[in-house]
């Protein structure tokens, strides 16, 4: 039997009951998978797994999307995306300062993220923490009169940080090459968002890659967003996420924002990371049962 512990009152869970370099009974996995829907960020502490089996255990979750950034794709599976401050004979060996600036993955593509899972390799002895931001309980605590207004609208998303469009800057979203860029359209989504799995309605990617409203002027669409954004990232919806070394977590892209932290360049840290798709059939997926907790 797995059990869980809360990571915070309002969402977050972790065990330590699983091992991802053992075979995952079916009945496991479901009690994972409905952990996970019904908490948004789930941490499997103390793995010891290799890319295949990091990778088989993310395929499980959804249909894995390799990231644009393709000169970091991991040499045995190009679905895993290596986040790395080391460099080998003066070279990057993984993409240094991925998202630090809340965000939603993928919210700039037409398909958007299911779900991303990183897996911590090298632990840095100061920070590298990840933020998360419930964006369920943020949409819910939304005065009426604003939930009125922006149920029907689209916001306007672009590969990018509309806080932060200087490339040089270490808190931009990672620069891409001409080519890369190219593979980048203009796509739209709602704001407020119906999970699609749970159904429970989200502020969807109010913070990072959207970039105006469908139908709205520039100024007064940037004023609603960053108005939104500013209520969604309060204190009182976030987690930070402490890693430890082999520690696995999977964070619900539909239903959060989250952020890196900056950290020395000269302090070591190395993560895996897969982010999975949604699908059609996810409207079938499991209902949500509430987990055990450890006592």
């Amino acid at each position: 039997m797995i059990t869980f512990s809360p990571l915070t009152p309002l969402f977050g869970i972790e065990t330590a009951d699983v091992d991802l370099s053992q075979p995952l009974s079916d009945t496991d996995f479901k009690a994972i998978e409905q952990a996970f829907y019904a908490h948004q960020v789930l941490a499997l502490r103390g793995q010891r797994i290799t890319a295949a089996q990091f990778a088989a255990f993310a395929r499980r979750i959804g249909p894995p999307q390799p990231h644009v950034i393709d000169q970091f794709h991991h040499p045995e599976d190009a679905d895993i995306l290596i986040l790395s401050n080391v460099k080998k004979d003066g070279q990057p060996t993984g993409l240094q300062d991925a998202g630090s600036y809340f965000h939603t993955d993928y919210s700039y593509l037409a398909q958007p993220a299911r779900a991303t899972t990183l897996y911590s390799r090298v632990v840095p002895k100061v920070g590298g923490d990840t933020l998360f931001a419930n964006q369920i309980a943020a949409y819910e605590d939304l005065p009426e009169a604003m939930k009125r207004r922006i149920e029907p609208l689209l916001a306007i998303h672009h590969y990018g940080n509309r806080n932060d469009v200087n490339q040089a800057s270490r808190t931009a979203a990672s620069v891409l090459s001409a080519e890369q860029e190219a593979k980048m359209p203009v796509i739209t989504h709602r704001i407020a968002r119906a999970h699609p799995v749970t159904g429970r309605k989200a502020l969807y990617a109010v913070s990072g890659s959207s970039f105006g409203i469908v139908g709205m002027p520039d100024d007064e669409a940037r004023d609603l967003l960053d108005e939104l954004a500013a209520h969604a990232t309060q204190a009182k919806y976030q987690l930070r996420f402490k890693y430890g070394v082999g520690d696995v977590v999977v964070w619900d892209n539909a239903a959060l924002l989250h952020s890196a932290t900056l950290i020395d360049p000269d302090d070591a840290r190395t993560l895996w990371r897969i982010t999975m798709l949604e699908t059609a059939s996810e409207a079938a997926a499991p209902s949500v049962l509430a987990p055990t907790f450890a006592s």
